[in-house]
């Protein structure tokens, strides 16, 4: 019809919901809204706003009168009746009513134009000292935030997952999420309302700003567009207007210069800020800052908002896990005012890494799953912490990104297709209210390792996460020990056969018992490459790593390779290689590889090796020689590397030789020249062996230092 609700400029549906004012005995309900006459007559108009509860019962109801000339637009508030004893909305019962308001004409009773709005009724405040309040008790935030895109849809997703993404999110039994770093589809916050999740909206104002009218004005637009679009939502408590602001290291060699750059940053902020208040007085405002504490206090940041985001990554970027819980306290003792929150933290799981000896960017699921547990209890120690908002729900595309699995951000809980890594579980035995047990290599279905030489058995650690006090785990149905489970984890050290392995893990609470179970198909190795309990097929070895590799697409499993030992097979010389002007790396390189979709295989190595024996028995086999040149050429600083610049590498050429069993298969070998830095080479060579003395691979150096980044052993007869 000519006259109906504003189409407004911002995209919003120009009806606004505000509950000024709600406790346990009443709820009051404002609606604001904008009416347009497009016609050419004046009308007269009947507005009816109707509240009901889930059951279609009416609980509240106002009516106005109004005249509006033609062609014009009016703009009205209506103060409905207070409801009396109201349903709360909470993570818990996310309980919603619906508001109906509707214009119809006052002479002909026609019904003109209608919209339906969620209402939920809830009061919070963020205190700095205790934290998130939710209807008058402390409430800890522990939730995620989430990148819109998946697995081969990027992002055109579909409203069906979006909706399972915030279910996911419930089911680990997160009560918080951070829409970042861009307003994202509205199936995810009508998510929220209806399944209980608070939630913060943010705009797309990251790193850095440029300083000119268009870009303050753009920005002042993007973010009266967020909160005027989101409005309406119960589910959410934050408006934020930028993320890691002075990450983007500015006018560093002119400091006058940084200081009017600084200023610029701080007016945009606090006009931001102060719009925000005006638009919407009932909600918080944050700012999300990169962890240089010192350096966003001296620009005026941490004192504008309501709310101090934290990006904190110590342990992975860079320092110590350690040093988390310092920063916290640090906030608190010289911020004492202002509220607290870590609006990202997290670490690195590339879902086909393992190793039994995690360390800081190894990519493995173990560090990472470390890393969130010792995160995670101490934001529970800390009532100040209002909120632990987890980076990233899920993994997500990042186009600059190389490790082991370029163009991806690999800290999401979740895989780009939405399969639950460790971290996941940890955080279903943290945060559930009922019980809760979970074997959380769930995924790690297909294992390798060596047998033990008396026992043909292989010892490797299982983790189980769990909210009971303790559980037992059977091995083929046998009991192998019960252990207490210590802040939502628990290990074992388990004797795995050749061939099919069945866990259970069992626990006991309140009557009841809990179980979960899995099976590991296990490939042994043997110890003796010539014990028969173990007839040799294959061996996958990378050089210079203390990590395992899972090839699913090729059902094989990469281990780390071993100094040589008579019998068996290993490298003698050389040195694991380690890139000097990369303090986070303990191994390897974090570039991409090109030619492969294997990038972990190439990106270890071992430098100035000289022999490589294998004590294999007689038979025909393929070895395939595994090379990557890893230095040399400039590597690009990237953004998100918070301690880390751009570097030069060693470019210093090395050219080699390979024999294997005196048979030369390499000459003048020159990767770097042959094939490109970073590029995998992949060399296969057929053999028989026909005596006792196995495979013996020499490296003779013309040049720098002869590498070998992985090695293939299969027995082909």
């Amino acid at each position: 019809d000519q006259v109906h609700f504003s189409f407004d400029k911002k995209g919003s549906q120009s009806v606004f919901i505000t509950t000024p004012d709600v406790n346990a005995e009443k709820a009051e309900i404002e609606v604001k809204a904008d009416v347009l006459n497009s016609s050419n007559t004046n009308r007269k108009l009947n507005i009816t706003a109707v509240l009901k509860d889930k059951k279609g019962n009416q609980v509240s109801l106002q009516q106005g009168k109004y005249t509006i000339a033609a062609g014009k637009e009016i703009s009205f508030i209506q103060r409905m009746p207070s409801v009396s004893q109201p349903h709360l909305w909470s993570p818990e019962d996310p309980f919603l009513y619906t508001l109906h308001i509707s214009i119809t004409d006052a002479t002909t009773g026609k019904k003109l134009d209608e919209l339906t709005q969620p209402v939920g009724f809830r009061w919070f405040k963020f205190d700095a000292a205790t934290g998130f309040h939710l209807n008058g008790k402390p409430y800890k935030l522990v939730g995620a935030s989430r990148h819109q895109d998946y697995k081969g849809l990027g992002n055109a997703v579909p409203d069906e997952l979006a909706r399972k993404d915030m279910q996911l999110l419930k089911k680990m039994g997160g009560n918080f999420l951070r829409v970042a770093h861009y307003p994202q589809d509205p199936a995810i916050l009508e998510a929220c309302d209806e399944l209980g999740i608070l939630a913060s909206v943010e705009i797309p104002l990251v790193n850095e700003i440029t300083e000119s009218d268009e870009f303050y004005q753009n920005s002042l637009n993007m973010q009266m567009e967020m909160i005027r679009q989101n409005f309406n939502h119960p589910s959410v408590v934050l408006w934020c207007h930028m993320n890691e602001i002075l990450l983007q290291g500015r006018y560093n060699n002119d400091k006058p210069r940084q200081q009017t750059y600084f200023r610029s940053i701080e007016k945009l902020a606090q006009t931001m800020d102060s719009i925000a208040r005006k638009t919407d007085p009932y909600r918080g405002t944050m700012i999300a800052h990169h962890g240089d504490f010192e350096k966003y206090r001296q620009a005026g940041l941490t004192a504008i908002t309501d709310v101090v985001g934290w990006n904190l990554y110590s342990g992975w970027y860079g320092g110590k896990m350690e040093d988390f819980p310092s920063f916290l306290d640090r906030h608190h003792r010289e911020l004492p005012n202002k509220v607290l929150v870590v609006s990202e933290y997290g670490a690195d799981a590339d879902p086909r890494i393992r190793s039994f000896k995690p360390v800081k960017f190894d990519k493995s699921v173990e560090y990472t799953t470390r890393f969130h547990q010792y995160y995670i209890h101490e934001m529970l120690k800390r009532p100040f912490v209002a909120a632990a908002m987890i980076w990233n729900l899920a993994d997500f595309n990042s186009e600059t990104r190389g490790e082991t699995m370029p163009h991806m951000n690999n800290k999401g809980l979740l895989t780009d297709e939405r399969v639950a890594k460790d971290p996941y579980y940890l955080y279903q035995a943290v945060l559930s209210k009922d019980p809760f047990l979970k074997i959380t290599s769930s995924s790690w279905t297909q294992r390798t390792g060596i047998a033990d030489s008396v026992s043909g058995l292989c010892i490797q650690p299982l983790q189980v996460a769990s909210n009971l006090d303790s559980i037992e785990v059977f091995l083929n149905g046998n009991s192998i020990g019960k252990n207490k489970v210590i802040e939502a984890l628990t290990a074992w050290s388990v004797p795995f056969a050749n061939g099919k392995n069945k866990l259970l893990a069992k626990g006991y609470k309140d009557g009841k018992w809990f179980t979960d179970e899995m099976d590991v198909d296990f490939t042994m190795i043997p110890f003796s490459l010539k014990d028969e309990r173990f007839p040799f097929r294959q061996l996958n070895i990378m050089l210079g790593a203390d990590r395992y590799y899972i090839d699913r697409k090729r059902k094989q499993v990469w281990i780390p390779d071993q100094p040589y030992r008579p019998g068996a097979w290993g490298s003698a010389g050389g040195k694991t290689f380690k890139l000097v002007s990369n303090a986070r790396l303990s191994y390897g390189s974090d570039r991409a590889i090109a030619a492969t979709d294997d990038d972990p295989i190439y990106q270890t190595q071992l430098t100035g090796i000289e022999q490589y024996k294998l004590d294999v028995p007689p038979g025909r086999y393929e070895l395939t020689l595994h090379f990557a040149e890893l230095q040399g050429g400039a590597v690009k600083g990237l953004v998100y590397n918070l301690e880390n610049s751009a570097r030069t590498e060693d470019s210093t050429a090395r050219i080699f030789s390979v024999m294997i069993n005196d048979q030369a298969v390499l000459e003048n070998f020159d990767i770097a020249k042959q094939y490109g830095v970073a590029t995998a080479v992949s060399k296969k060579v057929r053999l028989d062996v026909k005596d006792e003395k196995g495979i013996t691979l020499m490296f003779k150096s013309i040049k720098g230092e002869a590498v070998l980044n992985a090695l293939q052993v299969i027995k082909l007869d």
